[in-house]
């Protein structure tokens, strides 16, 4: 298990849709492995495989307080969200130093294979449900800050590039 580098915007793997998981494998094992050291190293509340230059669709999240609770999720995909909607700020590791408030549905329904290759259906509320739209957003080459007006994502990318 090994923290690895979070690739830099503006890194076209980050603007790419990942690639379906067609099993899971022992090396999707170890990597979702790696994903955690990698998120836990941040710190961070979840990360997508391509945030690492993985083209996969995994993602793992951990939003719980004590932490070691991770959720590694392959092909995940949205079948419900709440209407109501709750705001957070967000950042990604990789546009350093940048954060923005975002607003998503406060809960979500969601389906992905897990570790043992079963199809699960779990609801996420608050900050897991953030988390995991968030991871959901990377594995269709989209960044946080895609969901702002463009007049404050130009502000954010200008803010970051001044860094």
């Amino acid at each position: 298990m090994t923290a690895r580098r979070c690739i830099p915007w503006p890194d076209k793997r980050l603007r790419t849709r990942a690639a379906p998981v067609a099993e899971i494998t022992p090396e999707i094992l170890a990597l979702w492995d790696d994903m955690i050291d990698t998120m836990e190293a941040m710190p961070g509340v979840g990360l997508a495989a391509p945030q690492i230059g993985e083209m996969l669709r995994l993602a793992v999240v951990d939003a719980s307080i004590e932490r070691g609770q991770a959720v590694r999720m392959a092909n995940p995909e949205i079948l419900h969200a709440s209407v109501e909607l709750r705001a957070h700020e967000e950042g990604s590791p990789n546009l350093p130093g940048v954060w923005a408030t975002v607003k998503r549905p406060r809960a979500v329904t969601v389906r992905y294979l897990d570790e043992t290759g079963a199809v699960q259906e779990r609801d996420f509320v608050g900050l897991w449900a953030t988390s995991v739209q968030h991871q959901i957003d990377h594995l269709e080459g989209r960044m946080y800050f895609d969901r702002l007006s463009k007049v404050k994502r130009d502000m954010l990318l200008r803010r970051a590039r001044k860094g």
